[in-house]
């Protein structure tokens, strides 16, 4: 076993290692002062660091060794005429033949070649209702990709404050698909948009059954996100950021937060929650985590699960901590280090 833990912060990238999930080795930072915003792993084993900077902007760089690393010469970039700027890259998603990268200003873009050409995906970028997209507090940014494994032309596309698209056709039209969620941000022209979804994630055995963390609460969809419903039996709050999904059971793992006034632990209590039925109920996991004077947040980024048989989670704060379990919730450990804000984890195991 070896699993590898990407932890993207506000200061550079952070890579804990371990063949055994209980003791960790931890290397860098990379991009040391650079902001890292997202990391990934092609197929054929290169990994991708998406990094920003206020002085040289964002950029995406590649290693094979995860020692040095390259920039791409070519990165995601909007025509000059379209008069939108490139802030941040939320996610690359490298996979056999293409990879996906969103980015805000909200925008999805593609890469056949490895990252030399990136290409937008305007049925989505050009979408009818554009005009009518407003940000969220983080920005307006295309933050979620999800991809049928069994249909890779079928993808949905979180936006905030925009909500949920649907493409059938791989990304050349796209549909909004938010029917049950309760709007964030109503629009008077297209009712169809103005829903702050936080993150997604889909069953593992079952592309139709998709989690929303959403500004205004927790949701299920069982028809693909033709239509959502709220599932927060147990919950002590609908509003959170990060989902994990455990690839093996279908577990979900959740981190509420008080509400969108206060964005912390209710009571000060860090508590993860699990869903172990699809979400029709949700349990409190938290053996080893602060139970009092706790006061983080979880970006949306900012959980994960390895594909190991009993499934490691893990969540990442914007204090700089790492909270991790080995027995899919049972119990936490804390990797011993102090990191700067933690902006996104990735976790990679073999």
């Amino acid at each position: 076993m070896n699993v590898r833990l990407f932890i993207g912060t506000r200061k550079g990238l952070f890579v804990a290692s371990s063949s055994d999930r209980s003791t960790w080795t931890i290397a860098g930072p990379h991009f040391k002062g650079w902001e890292v915003t997202a990391g990934g792993r092609a197929p054929g084993g290169t990994y991708v660091a998406a990094t920003t900077s206020f002085v040289y902007g964002p950029a995406i760089h590649t290693s094979v060794d995860l020692i040095s690393w390259k920039q791409l010469e070519n990165g995601p970039a909007f025509r000059p005429e379209s008069g939108r700027s490139l802030k941040q890259i939320w996610f690359v998603r490298p996979l056999e033949s293409v990879w996906y990268a969103g980015v805000s200003e909200a925008a999805l873009f593609e890469t056949r070649d490895e990252g030399k050409s990136w290409q937008p995906l305007d049925g989505l970028n050009e979408h009818p209702t554009r005009s009518s997209w407003q940000p969220g507090a983080g920005g307006l940014c295309a933050h979620s990709l999800l991809i049928d494994p069994k249909y890779s032309q079928r993808m949905w596309c979180g936006i905030s404050a925009v909500g949920v698209f649907r493409t059938e056709d791989g990304g050349r039209t796209w549909t909004p698909r938010n029917r049950g969620v309760t709007c964030a941000v109503l629009d008077k022209e297209h009712s169809d948009i103005g829903y702050c979804v936080h993150s997604l994630a889909a069953d593992p055995s079952d592309a139709d059954h998709i989690y929303r963390q959403d500004h205004k609460g927790m949701y299920r969809s069982r028809d693909g996100a033709d239509t959502w419903e709220l599932i927060e039996e147990g919950l002590p709050s609908g509003f959170g950021f990060p989902l994990a999904l455990d690839r093996r059971t279908g577990y979900v793992y959740a981190f509420p937060l008080e509400s969108d006034e206060y964005r912390m632990p209710p009571a000060g209590s860090a508590r993860v929650y699990r869903s172990t039925d699809r979400g029709e109920s949700w349990q409190s996991l938290a053996n080893g985590l602060p139970q009092s004077n706790a006061y983080m947040t979880v970006l949306r980024s900012s959980m994960v699960a390895d594909s190991l048989d009993e499934c490691g989670v893990y969540f990442g704060t914007t204090s700089g901590q790492v909270f991790y379990t080995r027995t899919a919730g049972k119990a936490w450990q804390r990797l011993p280090a102090d990191f700067p804000r933690i902006h996104f984890l990735e976790v990679f195991a073999d």
